[in-house]
């Protein structure tokens, strides 16, 4: 027979079942936070376009060896562990870096997928990741690449690469040619993929000789072919790259590469064709990648043809070092790239705008180095290449900023750019100063004045693409910490649970804060799920203080503890003060402070409002405190108590009356000698208050290091603001111990005050007569100092006692509880 639940029993049920499904409810969702926060697109449109007016080809051919290594393809004796291996593997791609191409290594970025790579190569810009979760094969955010600034682009290979590039583009603009995916069997030969890449570029050719509309397409300048050749992907997940397998999947693509270049040749009857033959991502010793393992993100770059320089001879100090020795090329001048970079070295090869989100840096750009490009013209060519390249980035944050601009609240723009104060737009007048430095043949200054630009324009990219981290870092900060106390007030004991006394000033100061976040979001246009987001904490702190408030301090004292060693951890390491360590430092500190105030003071005995008291306090010490200083306020705190319990037990009988019974008679409150030793205990422990807290060493040394956690930039009237905080926390508890005392004792409200008045003007005159005129300043200052707060003590002291008195007489004005039988 079943037993129904008590009353209680089935309420706490039904407590923990809506705590869970809340949990539950908010942990998906926040989710999302970490792609609204770190993984947001960088597309955006409205650019002006640049090219280079000069292009060195008419036509481009891009050949991509998927999961290519550029050891494995450029070492000599590559693979020694096979039996009778070549000692060059690819001989026909090696002769044109040795005779008449230039060679690098091209860097990926982490994700070293296929995807990513190929946006990076041909669009020139690096793709969040939450892209893969949109489409892998398709593009539902149309990115610019160079295939679309093209005049016509035949690509060949990957289902899985190729339609996110024709789809991305003008109608029409791209055309592909791909196998069924069915054919990117893992257990085949996957050079088969790669030769039929070949085959149908050679189909191409062929039937242009009676396709008199194909053959004008193909003639045209600014034509790119796109050879995607995956083989070596496929075999390296299959057999690992140091296989015999890979090793003929490289040779295949050498063959490839060569026969693609006999068929252009034959084709065109010209030498107007530049080639650049790389790799999306390598592949690991165990035949996987995406994640940054060096064999992931090095990858081959050559480029060769029209429009590329040939071969230098190796430059002092050398370009080359211990990764590209083996190759045996360190005769030959190395220039390694960005993988972006590829994009706009393409671009300039075959003179067609820039893709507008490119991010890429011409190699030529650096006045120091050599770059890829054959300028048939003077260095102006060079320094102009330079400019437009500028321009391109400069354009995309320019568009970035004045989006921003036009929504975000106190908009801040990024420090180069608002240094520079231009009147027109961002970085103008820097651009008229490379260009002024151009017309004066000053060419060498105007390209390294191109880089600064380029390098600040990438910065400030950078900056507007996570303008809007730190709001939603703190939001989360702010969530999950208000997710623990909302749980834990449902989990504490009940004696630990003291709600506050106006809940209606709560639900008033929530619903403030969720209006006034909602309203900011709609005034910059922020996403719909930061509205969803932002009503998670509100709600959570809103249950969590009204549950518990007085519980609250034990959760913020561990949340403080968590910010100060975070925040201590990376001003060690000279990173700067986070934005989130500073805001969510203030806000546990303001909310701390606050917090012995708002709890209903009615129901709290002494005892209870002293211990609220000093958790509220002691996150202050946390915070501000960068050694062991923090340890002082709990060890004062405890010598207080000790002290008064000490002083009661001494002069009361065990039910709590006062041993002398003339202490107070008709004539008021009668001194006795106990009362000198408690005010001499007083006076000493105002004292020790001061300059235990190791922020002041005398009114003419201040120490300011502890505040860096929360004002990491000088503010001195807030800075001091904050130091006269941390003073004062050790007197908040000497004050309420002190009326405490006061009160256990049976005596008038400041009455041990008075005894102390008297022994302070003692010592008053004492260090009157220790001022001291000679020696160091800190000696002088520490001479005046002693008198001056001496003299002020009398002040000073009657504050702390009005300050205790007041601190406690809420707790003294509750009602009785009535004792049972």
């Amino acid at each position: 027979m079943s037993r129904s639940l008590s009353p209680r029993a089935l309420t706490e049920s039904i407590e923990i079942t809506k705590l869970l499904l809340v949990g539950l409810v908010f942990h998906l969702v926040y989710i999302g936070t970490v792609f609204d926060c770190y993984f947001t697109s960088p597309v955006v449109h409205g650019m002006q376009q640049f090219r280079i007016d000069t292009p060195g080809a008419k036509r481009l051919v891009l050949i991509v060896g998927d999961g290519l290594r550029a050891d494995l393809l450029m070492n000599l004796n590559a693979f020694p562990n096979i039996p009778d291996s070549p000692e060059v593997v690819a001989p026909f791609l090696r002769s044109v870096a040795e005779t008449r191409g230039a060679i690098g290594i091209s860097h990926t970025r982490v994700p070293t997928e296929s995807r990513p790579g190929h946006v990076a190569l041909i669009g020139g810009m690096y793709e969040d990741v939450s892209a893969v979760t949109r489409g892998w094969k398709t593009n539902p955010v149309h990115f610019d690449s160079v295939f679309n600034q093209s005049s016509h682009t035949f690509s060949f290979g990957s289902p899985d690469i190729l339609p996110m590039f024709a789809q991305g583009a003008t109608p029409g603009k791209v055309d592909m040619w791909c196998y069924h995916e069915d054919e990117e069997d893992f257990t085949k030969d996957a050079t088969a993929l790669d030769i039929w890449v070949l085959d149908q570029l050679r189909a191409l050719f062929h039937n242009a000789t009676d396709n008199s509309t194909l053959t004008a397409q193909l003639r045209q300048d600014k034509t790119v072919f796109f050879l995607h050749l995956l083989g070596l992907d496929t075999t390296g997940h299959s057999y690992r790259p140091h296989s015999k397998e890979y090793m003929t999947n490289i040779q295949v693509v050498d063959t490839i590469v060569r026969q693609t270049e006999s068929l252009l040749s034959e084709f065109y009857g010209d030498e107007e064709t530049a080639y650049v033959f790389t790799a999306d991502h390598g592949m690991s010793v165990i035949g996987n990648h995406g994640d940054g393992d060096p064999d992931n993100t090095r990858t081959p770059l050559i480029a060769w043809g029209a429009g590329v320089r040939g071969p230098l001879p190796d430059s002092v100090p050398s370009s080359h070092d211990d990764y590209s020795m083996p190759w045996g090329l360190t005769h030959l001048f190395r220039h390694d790239v960005e993988q972006a970079d590829v994009a706009a070295l393409m671009s300039a090869l075959i003179g067609v705008d820039w893709p507008v989100n490119s991010v890429g840096v011409l190699p030529d750009v650096d006045h120091t180095r050599p770059g890829y490009l054959k300028f048939t013209g003077s260095a102006k060519d060079q320094a102009e290449a330079a400019l437009v390249n500028a321009k391109v980035i400069l354009e995309h944050y320019r568009v970035k900023h004045e989006l921003k601009k036009s929504t975000a609240f106190l908009y801040k723009p990024y420090s180069y750019f608002a240094e520079l104060e231009d009147e027109g737009e961002p970085g103008s007048s820097v651009l008229n100063v490379v260009e002024v430095l151009i017309k004066r043949g000053r060419h060498d200054e105007a390209r390294e004045a191109s880089a600064n630009l380029i390098a600040s324009a990438l910065a400030g990219l950078r900056y507007l693409e996570t303008y809007d981290r730190s709001l939603i870092r703190i939001m989360v900060f702010v969530a999950y910490t208000g997710w623990m106390a909302f749980s834990a007030a449902h989990i504490l004991p009940a004696a630990w649970v003291q709600p506050i006394s106006d809940e209606q000033m709560l639900d008033i100061f929530s619903a403030t804060c969720l209006l006034v976040s909602w309203t900011l979001f709609a005034m910059q246009h922020k996403p719909w799920s930061l509205y969803l987001y932002v009503t998670f904490p509100v709600y959570f702190w809103r249950e969590a203080v009204l549950k518990c408030g007085g519980s609250l301090g034990f959760f913020l004292l561990f949340a403080s503890l968590l910010v100060a060693v975070s925040s201590a951890k990376s001003l060690r390491a000279k990173l700067g003060l986070p934005l989130v360590n500073q805001v969510a430092g203030w806000a546990i500190l303001s909310l701390a402070s606050a917090l012995p105030f708002v709890v209903a003071p009615f129901k709290l005995d002494p005892n209870m409002r002293i211990w609220a008291l000093f958790l509220g306090f002691a996150v202050c010490f946390v915070l501000l405190s960068i050694s062991v200083e923090g340890c002082f306020y709990v060890v004062y705190s405890a010598t207080l108590y000790m002290w008064t319990e000490v002083e009661t037990a001494l002069t009361t009988t065990p039910s709590g009356r006062p041993l002398n019974k003339n202490h107070l008679d008709d004539k008021g409150y009668q001194l006795r000698a106990e009362d000198v030793r408690i005010a001499v205990f007083f006076l000493f422990f105002v004292q020790v208050a001061f300059f235990g807290t190791g922020n002041v060493a005398s009114i003419s040394s201040f120490y300011l290091e502890p505040v860096y956690r929360l004002v990491p930039i000088f503010n001195p009237f807030l800075m001091a603001t904050l130091l006269i905080f941390k003073i004062v926390a050790p007197y908040v508890m000497l004050s309420v111990l002190f009326a405490d005392l006061n009160h256990r004792l049976g005596l008038p409200p400041l009455s041990l005050f008075t005894v102390a008045v008297t022994l302070t003007d003692v010592m008053t005159i004492t260090f009157f007569f220790n001022v001291s005129d000679t020696g160091s300043w800190l000696e002088i200052g520490q001479t005046i100092s002693f008198f001056c707060i001496s003299s002020l003590l009398l002040v000073w002291s009657a504050g702390i006692c009005v300050l205790g008195e007041a601190l406690l007489r809420p707790s003294r004005a509750a009602p009785p509880k009535a004792k049972s039988g």
